[in-house]
């Protein structure tokens, strides 16, 4: 069984980081391509990253890039997500997923507020 457990979420002043975890099971990680992807209130989901399996590749949105940045460590089957310069925007829940698969997990709320 796929399980995807998010962490590291919290409360951020606009301007401030996170650092989001994943801790992955039930599949192989390592050859696995990675998403996050958020939910806004009130919204659909929305991609904010993609990596490829061994971490060479990332892909952003404009509405992150430069700000974000998706990792992973394949020893420790965890992927991350560093979220910097925090905007009031950024406010959401936070999943993980495998690339061609919808979010299994409880997913971590973020919100930016001053």
């Amino acid at each position: 069984e796929v399980q995807l457990v998010e962490s590291g979420g919290g409360l951020a002043q606009p301007g401030g980081s996170l650092r989001l975890s994943c801790a992955a099971s039930g599949f192989t990680f390592s050859v696995t391509p990675m998403r996050w992807v958020r939910q806004a209130p009130g919204k659909g989901l929305e991609w904010v990253s993609t990596i490829n399996s061994v971490g060479s590749a990332t892909l952003y949105p404009d509405s992150v890039k430069g700000r974000f940045i998706i990792s992973r460590d394949n020893t420790k089957n965890t992927l991350y997500l560093q979220l910097n310069s925090l905007k009031t925007e950024d406010t959401a829940v936070y999943y993980c997923a495998k690339l061609t698969d919808a979010p299994v997990g409880q997913g971590t709320q973020v919100t930016v507020s001053s």
